[in-house]
């Protein structure tokens, strides 16, 4: 955070008092530095040093996006609840959950929402990313990440086989459904507009119709 100039805590101490330099020997070691090997690598020091951010991996770009904001939020927290029976037997909604993507050696996604298996949690790959094959259904809902949701994400769900991607583009003020993924791509994909309802696959669980306000709360 910024400080206002006429109130730096700054001090500067006069020659007179300060302290004696302290003596190379009496100084600890620092600690080895831990290399910093690859993408992976360099995505765990963002969670680390950038509480918040999401660190994501896709066909080799480590990408970071920033924290979501209020409408976001609320975004997710009314999609939470419109999927409650969802949540129960053998299906869970999750937020924030790792999918390991077969784009590449460290590519990994974090969707905002999920409707996994119930036993996803059994199927971790690696970095607690987990199979693809336990994921019914991925949710974004777009920030700053715009263009990634929409336009490089598709193909990558549908490559990793995710049935069905729900995508709240708030730029566009619509909800796109995709589903019937293939390796180029998917292959049904529906507009909805404010105002309106759709009705989720029943292979996510069970079918669920929802309003697109839901998605993109004003």
């Amino acid at each position: 955070m910024a400080r206002n100039a006429d109130r730096s805590t700054d001090m500067t101490i006069a020659p007179e008092q300060a302290p004696a330099p302290e003596r190379t020997e009496d100084r600890p070691s620092p600690p080895p530095a831990r290399a910093v090997t690859g993408l992976i690598d360099l995505a765990e020091v963002v969670f680390r040093e950038l509480p918040g951010h999401r660190p994501e991996i896709l066909e080799g770009r480590l990408i970071v996006n920033p924290p979501p904001d209020g409408h976001h939020a609320d975004s997710l927290t009314g999609l939470t609840l419109a999927l409650a029976e969802l949540h129960r037997g053998e299906t869970k909604v999750r937020q924030g959950i790792g999918l390991w993507l077969p784009t590449g050696d460290e590519d990994y996604v974090i969707p905002d929402l999920s409707v996994v298996d119930a036993d996803a949690l059994d199927h971790v790959v690696a970095y607690n990313c987990f199979d693809p094959r336990v994921f019914r259904m991925v949710v974004e809902i777009t920030s700053g990440n715009h263009v990634n949701d929409t336009v490089t994400k598709p193909p990558l769900y549908a490559r990793a086989g995710v049935p069905v991607y729900l995508i709240g583009n708030r730029r566009e003020e619509e909800v796109v459904l995709l589903t019937d993924p293939r390796e180029d791509g998917y292959r049904t994909r529906s507009v909805h507009r404010p105002g309106e309802t759709l009705v989720l696959p029943e292979s996510i669980g069970a079918k669920i119709e929802i309003d697109v306000d839901t998605l993109l709360p004003r």
